[in-house]
């Protein structure tokens, strides 16, 4: 495998304004997130933006941007542009997403979600961690509902807000970052959102309503997602101050 991971930072936040260039220890959050994306050492490390701010911020921090189109619905179309601006012989087979507000995530998870594409199989490699009991009842958290396969790693079948599945057991808390193959990211790209995706709010059940198979591998380090100004302050009070 030849991966890429590719950081999408979009400027604009309803909840957040200019999220990515909020200072965090020092540091814009960016700049910690493509720091924990270069040392995963699975591959080169692109932020796609759509902001010259960022773009400029990040290259003063010697890594790598590209612009892109202001008007993507996602960050994953986001990083589809990028990836044809950036490598359109297709070199790389494998497509890192790491999200732009996660500062705090370990590197080990992001290789953990690209070892499971060594199945040639899986389609997508993703990451869970248990859910608190809090986390269960929040419809901002993510659920998988997935078969275990062994060795704490699972076979998704569903994506939900909602706490599932029902009856006792454990419950599984999801972690957005993906590892793609880059022919079932590309195929993802140009499917319409799906019937389920749109009910829900969760892109990742397009894949799964389009056949495609997503192995969720389970680990210990949930990484803080930063959307709100009391997420920054959880961060920087984590991190070491603004």
């Amino acid at each position: 495998m030849n991966p890429i991971v590719v950081v999408p930072a979009r400027l604009g936040s309803t909840r957040l304004p200019d999220k990515p260039l909020a200072p965090i220890a020092g540091l814009p959050m960016v700049v910690h997130v493509w720091r924990r994306a270069m040392e995963t050492g699975l591959g080169p490390v692109l932020v796609a933006t759509d902001h010259p701010s960022i773009a400029d911020t990040v290259r003063e921090a010697g890594g790598q941007a590209v612009l892109t189109r202001t008007d993507h619905p996602s960050g994953t179309d986001r990083i589809a542009e990028a990836l044809l601006l950036v490598d359109p012989d297709r070199r790389h087979d494998v497509v890192i997403n790491l999200q732009g507000d996660l500062p705090t995530v370990a590197p080990s998870v992001s290789r953990a979600a690209a070892a499971l594409l060594e199945d040639a199989e899986v389609a997508v490699g993703t990451a869970v961690a248990p859910a608190t009991p809090g986390e269960a009842a929040t419809d901002s958290v993510v659920k998988m509902v997935g078969s275990p396969l062994g060795g704490g790693r699972f076979r998704a079948l569903y994506f939900t807000r909602a706490r599932a599945p029902w009856g006792e057991g454990p419950l599984y808390h999801h972690i957005g970052l993906y590892a793609w193959r880059r022919a079932a990211f590309e195929r993802f790209v140009a499917l319409p959102p799906s019937t389920l995706e749109r009910r829900e709010r969760l892109e990742q059940l397009r894949a799964l309503e389009a056949g495609m198979r997503i192995d969720a591998v389970l680990v210990d380090d949930v990484p803080l997602g930063v959307d709100t100004p009391d997420d920054l302050l959880r961060a920087r009070r984590l991190m070491g101050g603004g």
